[in-house]
């Protein structure tokens, strides 16, 4: 392990939440909660007003709105996010050529690389000069840890919480982690946390004073040497640019339990389709098909067929895809399914559609045709809630319903974004994200006037940098309507595994304007 703060952790701040209020400015100082709108949807993100009430990412959705039924539920918005993200990560590479994203909101950057001198001073330099960049470009603000670790690094970004910067210096780290809870060191989870607490084992002082045989002998060699080395305060993981996908899927889960049979081979062969379309964007093929059925009882099984050659024909991907799930039994129910590819490369073996051309040819006139007839009888069709509303904005037409937090625009009204709604209607507040709150208004789901669009840019693309205008916040509209978070409609379903951005810093009532510190 290095001793000089050479590792620089970034984790912004409730990102997905942030980015909502930064372009919602009814929502700015309100608490707002990101994830599946429906009855099995999950937390993404929740804003530090939220958490006040104890909401957390991955928390039960339906629990959250017990906690906090007056906060806006919102659908996530990943078009959004990724120009952020992407925005945010274009300033992380020009710090060092060695940046490590862990997801659209977190990453590690070896500033040693980027020849940063390892010391102190010139560690927090770097660091308050990426906080004040960060918030020019993107108008959010993120948190920043600097160690000689990427474990202490990391530790110390989410004791900067929220906006903050926290140095970990050399000689430090033992008496930092000490009184920590075990749980703090990468690869501790619930199974392996209980094991050391039927041990006698709660903190990482605990877990260091235990010795590296004791570990070794509850966890096994690898596992116990290696915890032991992080209870030591020493983590020799290297920074690592690129981070090589081994898979890529897409799976839905389901309000009610799918038994229909028809039901079950559609979904797949939509899911296929949609994983297919990753793979493309990805500029990936494979060679492995693999699908996912959780069942009624949350058993969950998988099932894969490997091709002669990687592809990325979405009609050789459905039809193996049509084959696994043919050998399962789904008359009990499924409560999730997914279809995967795995086996990435580069490039496509052209012939493996001649393996099942007319199969597969069959099976793309057969889903056409239903996807033409309409969804089945049942709950509608889970779509990703994030990707319904991406692929509402391409122009497909009117999206079936209008979930919370989608971007519209009115031909008379302007652009605003859908508050809630049912029976028929629609609510819009229409405002942008450098004006003032704005007004509320209703009109019929099938208005032709009101159309999905694509979101707007946290900050004025005319206006120089500078962080987005806050406004003032949650005062009742103009035309006297009510509360922005009030009448926020469900979605009908959660898209599930959302990134739980939240991470682990911020206590209940902090917001931004933390003092930057750092530890002695």
């Amino acid at each position: 392990m290095r001793g000089a703060p050479t590792i620089l952790h970034l984790d912004m701040d409730a990102f997905y939440a942030s980015a909502e209020q930064a372009a919602k400015p009814s929502l700015r100082g309100k608490p707002v909660i990101v994830g599946g709108l429906g009855p099995r949807g999950v937390v993404a993100t929740a804003s530090y007003e939220a958490r006040v009430f104890g909401v957390h990412s991955a928390m039960a959705m339906a629990q959250a709105r017990r906690l906090c039924p007056n906060a806006a539920f919102l659908i996530p918005r990943f078009a959004l996010y990724r120009k952020v993200s992407d925005s945010v990560m274009r300033l992380l590479h020009t710090l060092s050529p060695l940046v490590e994203p862990l997801s659209l909101d977190e990453a590690f950057v070896d500033l040693e690389a980027g020849g940063t001198e390892a010391t102190v001073e010139a560690a927090r330099a770097v660091g308050e000069r990426l906080r004040t960049d960060i918030r020019a470009v993107t108008g959010l603000t993120g948190s920043v840890g600097l160690a000689g670790s990427k474990m202490l690094a990391k530790i110390g970004s989410e004791q900067a919480k929220p906006d903050g910067l926290v140095i970990i210096e050399p000689g430090t780290e033992r008496d930092l982690l000490g009184p920590m809870s075990v749980r703090t060191l990468p690869g501790v989870g619930p199974a392996t946390a209980e094991t050391l607490r039927r041990a006698g084992i709660h903190t990482v002082a605990e877990t260091r004073e235990a010795g590296e045989a004791e570990l070794v002998r509850l966890l096994g060699r690898a596992h116990g040497t290696s915890l032991f080395l992080m209870a030591e305060g020493r983590d020799e993981r290297p920074v690592v640019a690129e981070r090589d996908a081994k898979s890529i899927s897409a799976e839905d889960t389901f309000d009610v339990d799918v038994t229909d049979r028809t039901r079950v081979q559609l979904e797949i062969a939509r899911l296929a389709d949609r994983c297919v379309r990753r793979l493309r964007e990805a500029g990936r093929s494979g060679r492995t098909v693999v699908i996912k059925v959780r069942r009624y009882d949350f058993s969950t099984l998988t099932r894969s067929e490997t091709l002669r050659g990687p592809t990325d024909d979405p009609g050789v991907v459905r039809e193996a895809a049509a084959r696994l799930i043919d050998s399962v039994d789904t008359t009990a129910g499924v409560r999730l399914l997914g279809v995967g590819v795995s086996g990435l490369a580069d490039y496509t073996q052209e012939d493996l559609f001649a393996q099942a051309a007319q199969a597969a040819q069959a099976a793309q006139a057969a889903h056409e045709a239903l996807e033409d007839a309409g969804h089945p009888p049942g709950p509608e069709r889970p779509e990703a809630v994030g990707e319904r509303a991406e692929e509402a904005s391409e122009g497909a037409g009117k999206p079936r319903h209008w979930l919370p937090g989608t971007d519209v625009r009115h031909t008379e009204y302007g652009a605003g974004w859908v508050q809630g709604s049912g029976v028929g209607r629609v609510t819009v507040r229409f405002e942008e994200p450098w004006s003032r709150p704005g007004r509320v208004r209703t009109f019929a789901v099938d208005d032709p006037a009101l159309e999905p669009s694509d979101p707007l840019p946290l900050l004025r693309p005319d206006a120089g940098p500078g962080p987005a205008p806050q406004g003032e916040a949650a005062d009742p509209s103009p035309d006297g309507t009510a509360d922005p978070a009030e009448g926020m409609g469900q979605g009908p379903r959660e898209a599930e595994g959302p990134d739980g951005s939240a991470g682990a810093g911020g206590g209940p009532g902090q917001g931004p304007g933390q003092p930057v510190t750092s530890r002695p």
